[in-house]
């Protein structure tokens, strides 16, 4: 079946069974290695994207659903400039270890940040609950994610 969305901004048009995951879609079709496959269940979040703005665990997305719709990945929030305050708190927070977590804590720390630019951490708290660290302990991720917003007050990012 021939599948068209949006990917990082661009228009796609890839030929997959309907029922494979987006997960397996974005890595052995369009070479997308930001999404990196972690439980293959929905349950740790290291392949989250952004389905029509919205973090979704790509391994749980059958390619069919998303049809004429938009799917960012880490990629697309990296070529727009998007994620700079976000990069740059990570790494000021030491909240990256093995870095194979990180893609999906900062699409679902973008996602959080664009819609609450000011959150407590408790709300950052609830906004990565669906994304599993086994390195850091989380406490440096939630840092890095109120550092990001601490930067973005009064700037005019596209957070």
């Amino acid at each position: 079946m021939n599948i068209s969305f949006i990917l990082n901004g661009n228009k796609v048009k890839v030929e997959v069974s309907p029922e494979k995951p987006l997960l397996r879609v974005l890595r052995e079709d369009l070479d997308v290695m930001s999404v990196k496959e972690g439980c293959g269940r929905g349950e740790c979040g290291t392949c989250t994207v952004l389905l029509d703005e919205v973090p979704v665990t790509s391994c749980m997305v059958a390619a069919g659903q998303v049809r004429g719709r938009e799917i960012t990945t880490l990629e697309g929030l990296e070529s727009s400039g998007a994620i700079s305050d976000l990069q740059q708190a990570f790494k000021e927070a030491g909240a990256v270890q093995c870095g194979f977590c990180t893609p999906g804590f900062i699409i679902s720390a973008y996602a959080l940040l664009k819609e609450n630019p000011d959150p407590s951490r408790d709300e950052i708290r609830v906004a990565v609950s669906g994304n599993i660290c086994r390195c850091t302990g989380y406490t440096k991720i939630i840092d890095a994610i109120e550092l990001a917003a601490k930067y973005n007050k009064g700037l005019n990012n596209e957070i």
